[in-house]
């Protein structure tokens, strides 16, 4: 969003951040522009009745260098929760939430022709989103095996739910997810926790368990029924031993939570050292100990505990029918300029990255650590971040600049698909 704003020309620019969420992204922005002053008019769309703390006190700071709007609506309404175009449309991670719960693709690419039409020309569309796998395709058959007792009860729980309710793309027969254990086909629900699982299925389905796991596992610990609450956020969020191995120590306050057991309580902070008024810990040691808990916790929910099943089901009603890993980098690029050139008949024009910067990814180090440490075949986990510019068809010259980007990033068949769609509406 900062880099959009760098190459806006407007003296007072009209920003749009879509699903602030904790309004981490509203906070840094406003660190930017305190340091460089400008007046950026910012207006944040906001699911109805969602709201945080944090986002409040970030609206609340940033009103003091600039000015903030809440606007309560769904993405897919954009164009009428805006009453003129703007210069930058930012969002993160929102277009597994328009695919999962407003139409599936059909939803997700109505939302893309949409977005033209409210960005001024030449103004941006700023995403970022869950990094998926660089496969041929995510329908792309390959055999995983798991033998941490914690993912088989994840999976027995969590992927029969997800393959019977979640709007996914994984309905042909070749689809199908085949598990192993004793060298016996076994229904997934069925998965024994204590004997090693192998399972041949798309390597997209795979993603979705890696992403849906870390998704529940910080669900639960923000819950602080299992006796800890980690701080997921701010500046101890980040203590790192070691950035570039993903290794660092994790703080977490005891909740007093009466279903963790007394035994299990001691066990942690034994393996912890006080820091002010919370406990601090490696971050390897409190993967091994939260596991363990996550594993009891998953086991009690199973059996019907009230507390823990009233979790488990929240979580389910909010992630678990969620598809996160639908689009490649080349995939997504390609699919937000070619939707959005055919935006309308009048509009004419397309989004599209045009420096060689304008995509890139950021491995997620912390998760990767733990992936590798837990899984047999861990997928990198990672955030690709695309800046998407809004070119004129008539302006040949960039769009010849961002087709040379697009090269680097789609494959052929993409490329020609593209070129296709601009030369048809140019």
């Amino acid at each position: 969003m900062h880099r959009a704003l760098e190459r806006v020309a407007a003296n007072r620019p009209h920003v749009v951040e879509i699903g602030p969420g904790g309004g981490a992204a509203v906070e840094f922005l406003a660190a930017q522009l305190t340091e460089r002053p400008r007046p950026v008019q910012l207006t944040l769309v906001e699911a109805p009745g969602v709201m945080s703390e944090s986002l409040a006190m970030a609206v609340d700071r940033f009103n003091t260098i600039g000015s903030c709007e809440l606007v309560r609506g769904w993405a897919h309404d954009i164009a009428d929760l805006l009453a003129e175009q703007v210069d930058v449309v930012s969002a993160s991670a929102v277009l597994h939430e328009i695919y999962s719960y407003s139409g599936a693709y059909t939803g997700l690419h109505a939302m893309l022709r949409t977005l033209p039409t409210v960005i001024r020309e030449y103004g941006y569309f700023v995403y970022r989103d869950v990094y998926a796998v660089a496969a041929a395709s995510l329908h792309e058959r390959v055999v995983h095996s798991y033998g941490t007792r914690a993912w088989l009860q994840f999976l027995r729980m969590f992927l029969p739910h997800y393959l019977a309710e979640g709007i996914h793309p994984y309905h042909h027969h070749d689809d199908e997810v085949v598990a192993r254990q004793d060298s016996r086909i076994v229904p997934v629900s069925e998965l024994d926790t204590r004997v090693c699982a192998t399972i041949e299925a798309p390597v997209g389905i795979f993603r979705e368990v890696q992403l849906h796991y870390l998704t529940f596992r910080d669900h639960v610990w923000r819950s602080g029924t299992a006796g800890f609450r980690p701080v997921l956020d701010g500046p101890l969020a980040g203590d790192w031993i070691d950035f570039r191995s993903g290794h660092k120590r994790v703080h977490y306050a005891v909740t007093g939570s009466q279903w963790m057991p007394t035994a299990q309580q001691a066990n942690l902070l034994a393996v912890s050292e006080p820091f002010g008024d919370h406990h601090v810990m490696d971050g390897d040691l409190f993967d091994a100990v939260s596991d363990v808990a996550l594993m009891a916790f998953m086991a009690a929910a199973e059996r019907g505990d009230e507390d823990c099943a009233r979790i488990w089901q929240a979580w389910l009603a909010r992630e678990g029918r969620e598809t996160y890993a639908y689009l490649t980098t080349g995939d997504l690029v390609t699919t937000v300029a070619v939707q959005s050139i055919e935006a309308t008949a009048e509009q004419g024009t397309v989004l599209m990255p045009v420096r060689a910067d304008d995509v890139f990814t950021r491995d997620r180090l912390y998760y990767n650590r733990f992936l590798t440490k837990r899984l047999s075949n861990p997928l990198v986990d990672a955030k690709q971040l695309c800046l998407f510019q809004n070119i004129p068809v008539r302006d040949t010259d960039t769009i010849a600049q961002a087709l040379g980007t697009l090269r680097t990033i789609c494959t052929k068949p993409d490329l020609a698909r593209l070129q296709t769609a601009v030369q048809w509406r140019g």
